[in-house]
């Protein structure tokens, strides 16, 4: 009775650490490794005055979608302009000085992403 619960520990362990490397996965089929787009994640400059740059080199700027929080979370509302294909620029010259987050999302990769910044 103890081997039989060593070995599914042991069985579940394996599939567990099989499934999180993107290997052989429970049904048998193989999935491509995920992409870590967090580390491809820009915001500049920190602090900012008038404006913060986001640049993700592996998401098209016309996909990805930006969306503005205080530091409680509320959400408010911003302008942003496409620099070029992989960066937007968000005007944050008229906020309050103060920590604020921005979301980055990409429906088609899959990408979300929390940031925090300093309007000074």
């Amino acid at each position: 009775m103890r081997s039989g619960k060593m070995f599914i520990s042991l069985l579940l362990v394996m599939l567990i650490i099989n499934f999180a490397s993107g290997q052989s996965q429970p049904d048998g089929a193989v999935y491509p490794e995920r992409t870590d787009f967090s580390k491809s994640v820009k915001i500049f400059p920190n602090p900012a005055v008038e404006f913060v740059h986001v640049r993700i080199e592996t998401v098209d700027a016309l996909k990805m979608r930006i969306t503005l929080h205080n530091i409680i979370g509320n959400e408010l509302s911003i302008e942003t302009e496409v620099v070029d294909a992989h960066e937007v620029r968000v005007r944050v010259k008229d906020l309050a000085s103060g920590y604020y987050l921005l979301a980055v999302k990409d429906e088609e990769s899959k990408f979300r992403g929390a940031y925090k910044f300093l309007k000074r």
